[in-house]
């Protein structure tokens, strides 16, 4: 290891995403004395390592972006209706460049262990380039959705071609003329496979639990969409920071039932017509996600859609969920169509199950090798937690913070955490369900208050801030509350649970009434000078 420098900050800031951009500019702002760790060679977290093909933002491109830089929401160019993962990534380099901070940014470098010394009220900070960081504050901006998840299959090191997962993706990979497998089919898999399948000789999707998806409307936007967007954008960010999700779609306050039985289908080809799931799920039944007939109602329209464009009747039926639709909303450039194609097969695993992987592919319970040069998993990610199992983090008394996740991850607000002084947390376990280009900025603007708060207080310049363990403890039992009365909450094999990795107890790791109601809750909180914290 290389010799350690020893650095006394006033705030260190793991992860160079959207979320840890934005807690390293605010404490810049405010005159803090900052760095950001980022174990990438560059900005972008998530956005730098998801490369594969066809990877691309479900949040619109007016909204996947930084409220507070009001000059770049309207000068910065993008072209269609959502952003690409090259255009996120260079999008973010671009707000890095442009507010400084890139100097306060150490790329290539991994937190590796923190640990909180109580005497100082400072945690120590050694990273696996071998810098050491002595920081009154610790941010961690990880990423909910940054270490991958690899399913435990048996033979995968037997397979002589090329094993790919897309969290992974590798630089300059040519999968032109190549027989390519798939497993996974959520969302990235859905995007992956929808770009792939015109240049591969032969994809094979492997498919244990299909998703209902409807079409993201994806096209050019025009100068004239552009200019009425940007001179409304006051007005959309007033909407956004008043609804529940926070993807600029005026959410219905209608139950399925308040419409005409005839009315509904209507309804909904106009919605497949528009684009986007989250509009499809949002802005004319308020009960999707709540109601089973509404929710049965709902499958029954996107399974129709299915038949309609699916010609062959196996594959069809292959694709077709049997459970509700009660996952995360998905959209797509023409999923479905792919499985017309001579050379796109999906593989039922409900019906015939992978036996093992073998040297040259794939063995299924039929007895039956499916031939492979390339098998990529699109199999997700050990979400929330995943990320903090590469790094041990210490708190009060010497507590892991795996001892403290035991029994899943909890937290106070989604930012903090009971043992854990002055260690804040973005995109951490029980925040807001939203739009996560929204839920950072809004938990890293609470964050700045809080620690504003105690250190105006603070007599002797020390401050250590840290949740009540009843706060913490009261918070899950709200979120475990509101998790109840969502049909998600009996969702099979869902990362919002936890539930996608084998063995782990179910939890929950958002609070379901999102943005809105949680704005409500931290704005009390901090009228009341944040009762909830010592």
């Amino acid at each position: 290891m290389p010799s350690r420098t020893e650095q006394v900050i006033d705030a260190l800031v793991v992860g160079a995403g959207f979320g840890g951009i934005y807690q390293t500019y605010a404490l810049k702002r405010d005159g803090y004395n900052v760095r950001c760790v980022e174990r990438a060679p560059t900005a972008g977290g998530v956005w730098y390592w998801n490369r594969y093909p066809g990877a691309m933002s479900d949040t619109e491109s007016f909204l996947y972006r930084y409220s507070w830089d009001k000059e770049a929401l309207q000068t910065y160019p993008w072209p269609n209706r959502y952003v690409t993962q090259p255009e996120i990534l260079k999008y973010l380099n671009f707000i890095v460049d442009k507010h400084d901070l890139r100097k306060l940014m150490r790329f290539n470098t991994a937190m590796e262990n923190a640990t909180w010394d109580a005497d100082l009220c400072v945690w120590k900070v050694i990273c696996d380039t071998g810098d050491v960081f002595i920081a009154k504050y610790l941010i961690t901006a990880m990423g909910g959705l940054s270490q991958a998840h690899f399913p435990n299959i048996q033979g995968i090191n037997s397979f002589k071609g090329r094993l790919i997962h897309t969290q992974d993706w590798p630089d300059g990979i040519d999968l032109n003329g190549l027989n390519v497998g798939v497993i996974g089919s959520g969302s990235t898999g859905v995007q992956l496979m929808t770009a792939i399948a015109p240049e591969v000789k032969n994809l094979i999707s492997f498919q244990r639990t299909p998703q209902h998806s409807v079409p993201s409307g994806q096209r050019p936007v025009s100068e004239e969409e552009r200019k009425k967007i940007n001179e409304n954008y006051d007005n959309i960010y007033k909407q956004v920071w008043n609804s529940g999700a926070g993807f600029g779609v005026n959410e219905s306050d209608r139950p399925m039932s308040s419409y005409p039985r005839e009315e509904r289908k209507k309804i909904f080809e106009g919605l497949w017509e528009q684009g986007n799931a989250f509009r499809f799920n949002l802005s004319k039944f308020n009960d999707i996600s709540t109601n089973i007939e509404t929710n049965r109602e709902t499958c029954k329209f996107i399974n129709e859609k299915i038949d309609q464009i699916v010609k062959d009747p196996r594959k069809a039926n292959a694709l077709k969920p049997t459970g509700l639709y009660n996952r995360r909303p998905l959209c797509d450039s023409g999923y479905y169509q792919i499985f017309n194609r001579d050379n796109v097969d999906i593989i039922n695993l409900r019906e015939t199950p992978i036996e093992t992987i073998v040297p040259d592919g794939i063995r299924t319970s039929d007895g039956k090798v499916h031939e492979l040069d390339v098998l990529i998993f699109a199999t997700g990610f050990d979400a929330m937690e995943g990320a903090f199992t590469r790094t041990t983090i210490q708190g009060r008394d010497g507590k892991l913070m795996t001892d403290h996740w035991k029994n899943g991850p909890t937290s106070f607000l989604g930012v903090s955490m009971a043992g854990f002084p002055n260690l804040f947390m973005i995109f951490g376990p029980q925040g807001p369900m939203s739009n996560g280009a929204t839920v950072v900025e809004v938990e890293a603007n609470f964050i700045m208050k809080l620690i504003k708060h105690a250190e105006s207080r603070s007599v002797s310049g020390e401050v250590v801030i840290e949740a009540r363990p009843e706060s913490e403890e009261k918070w899950r039992e709200i979120c475990d509350k509101e998790a109840r009365s969502s049909i998600l909450h009996n969702a099979p094999s869902s990362w919002i649970f936890g539930t996608n990795v084998p063995g782990r107890k179910p939890v929950v790791t958002f609070y379901f009434p999102g943005l809105k109601g949680w704005l409500e809750i931290t704005k009390e909180e901090t009228d009341l000078g944040f009762p909830s914290y010592t």
